[in-house]
């Protein structure tokens, strides 16, 4: 069978219209900087006033990417439903995050992570871990995002790849550049939007075709029941892909500390709440955001594993997500294509953002110290264009021979994920933590992760992550004993700040964990 699903016109002409739309509304929303004059707070903060609904479609939006759509479907349609713990388990990590965490970096009153690392540590350890977070985010992060959005224009529209990938960065460009974080998160509520009805009704359309037009229901039953070895949460050792998600580590393992990692201490993500008005509102939009997360694997997991019986020859995992948009009617499918760039273009803006404020505020602001808050902006943009031009040009060098890209990232970023964590955690919870301390897990999560790939290459990464945690942990330990205790400490001391959240927020995180038990407890 074809795959190739080339968009007609009155697609065409649907997807224009939301480009079209979509940059008008960003520039609207945009213009009272160009009144007030842009600052840094401003641009990178969006002036610290988004509300809850905001912050939690904003998450969403920079999570949900190409890496996430085309990648997890693809691992979708390669292992089956089990992938799906990574947002599962992402909900109830960002419940954790927004109670214990979060009130620590609002009334530390910060920009970016790096920022809170210098406040606890020192300059050297901010230094370190914000030219570490810009090298992330431009190889491995922009650059996965571009590899595969352009994959899927050339899948869908029949458009060159590299077109693709060019015409992805000039559209977030367009509408980021000039607007910052305001325009990004506000966009992202339409963005959203579309994203979730749009993913719901082709997993609808894919399951009524698994069941030739019987119904959703009817293919839900005939996809569980013929592809049953898709449907197992938690893998046995016996399983081929048992290396990628090993069994019982996904609910008590390594996943734990990406997640913490990712939505815990990653910039892209943790900027949208910085920027809450409050406490309170930041809260409310992370427990908005792990409903979401709850709903993700019904929109990026599930076509993929229909992908399976309706399309059992792809030559790659990742076409499985491109491949179903053939089942969308005309003028719906220009719609959903539409939701799938918004999602590409959205986290290519959160990036690009994260990457300026981490290069302004973190770097550039240290060299050239009391400048005019229009040049920092500036300087900002010149940085997301310049990081955008780069990940366009290492894209396909590395990324074109990875058949799983999903599984790639998790793998690569799953060297440093474990210092960074330790480095966090020990340093918001633990005083005697010192800047020696932490840069030694730092170096010693990428030393410790090489040497396990290669001494024990039968560990799954998974489990790596979880044993190099615990080694930089002790690490950190060992060496701030060694040393004296830290005396150049201006972060917030925990005495200083309230853990105690509101009745409803308390409700949706168990809400969260009794949908999860559920959840685990119908596919063990």
């Amino acid at each position: 069978m074809n795959i190739t699903s080339t968009l007609g016109t009155i697609d065409t002409s649907v997807f224009i219209v939301y480009v079209v739309g979509l940059l008008c509304i960003a520039l609207w929303i945009s213009r009272s900087e160009k009144k007030e004059g842009a600052n840094t707070e401003d641009y990178f903060l969006a002036s610290k006033a988004l509300p809850w609904w905001a912050i939690g479609a904003s998450l969403i939006a920079s999570n949900i990417s190409a890496e996430q759509i085309i990648g997890m479907s693809g691992s979708g349609y390669a292992i089956g439903i089990a992938i799906a713990s990574y947002e599962w388990m992402a909900a109830i990590t960002l419940i954790l995050v927004g109670k214990y965490m979060l009130p620590i970096f609002l009334k530390n009153e910060i920009f970016t992570m790096p920022q809170y690392l210098e406040q606890r540590y020192n300059s050297q350890v901010k230094t370190t871990l914000a030219i570490f977070w810009l090298a992330v985010y431009i190889f491995v992060n922009l650059t996965a995002v571009l590899w595969l959005g352009g994959l899927a224009i050339e899948t869908v529209a029949g458009v060159d790849w590299m077109v693709g990938m060019i015409f992805l960065a000039t559209f977030s460009v367009a509408y980021s550049l000039y607007g910052g974080l305001k325009a990004v998160a506000y966009t992202d509520i339409l963005q959203v939007v579309l994203l979730v009805f749009g993913g719901l009704f082709l997993s609808y359309l894919a399951l009524d075709a698994v069941s030739d037009g019987e119904g959703f229901l009817s293919g839900f039953s005939i996809l569980t029941t013929e592809m049953s070895s898709h449907f197992d949460m938690i893998l046995s050792p016996e399983n081929e892909h048992y290396m990628s998600l090993p069994g019982i580590s996904v609910l008590v393992g390594g996943l734990w500390i990406m997640n913490f990692s990712y939505w815990g201490f990653n910039q892209y993500i943790i900027q949208r709440a910085l920027a809450a008005k409050d406490i309170k509102e930041a809260q409310k939009g992370i427990a908005f955001a792990a409903y979401l997360k709850l709903l993700m694997p019904l929109i990026v997991v599930l076509p993929g594993i229909a992908a399976v019986v309706l399309y059992p020859s792809l030559t790659s995992p990742d076409q499985a997500y491109p491949s179903m948009m053939a089942l969308m009617p005309v003028g719906i499918k220009g719609l959903v294509f539409a939701a799938l760039v918004a999602a590409i273009v959205s986290s290519l803006a959160s990036m690009t953002n994260s990457i300026s404020t981490i290069f302004t505020m973190d770097l550039y602001s240290r060299i050239k110290p009391n400048k005019s808050q229009r040049h920092y902006v500036q300087v900002g943009r010149v940085a997301a264009f310049i990081a955008l031009v780069i990940a366009l040009i290492v894209a396909e060098p590395l990324l074109g021979k990875f058949d799983q890209a999903f599984q790639y990232i998790q793998e690569f970023t799953g060297f440093f994920t474990p210092g960074i964590v330790v480095i966090f955690v020990m340093g918001m919870f633990w005083r005697r933590a010192t800047s020696n301390g932490a840069l030694a897990a730092a170096i010693g999560s990428a030393v410790f992760s090489v040497v396990l790939k290669f001494a024990w290459p039968a560990l799954p990464f998974m489990d790596r992550v979880g044993l190099v945690f615990l080694l930089c942990l002790a690490l950190c330990y060992i060496v701030s004993m060694m040393g004296k205790a830290p005396q150049g400490d201006a972060s917030v001391s925990l005495d200083e700040v309230s853990f105690a959240t509101e009745k409803p927020f308390n409700i949706a995180g168990i809400g969260v964990v009794i949908i999860l038990v559920a959840l685990y407890a119908t596919w063990w």
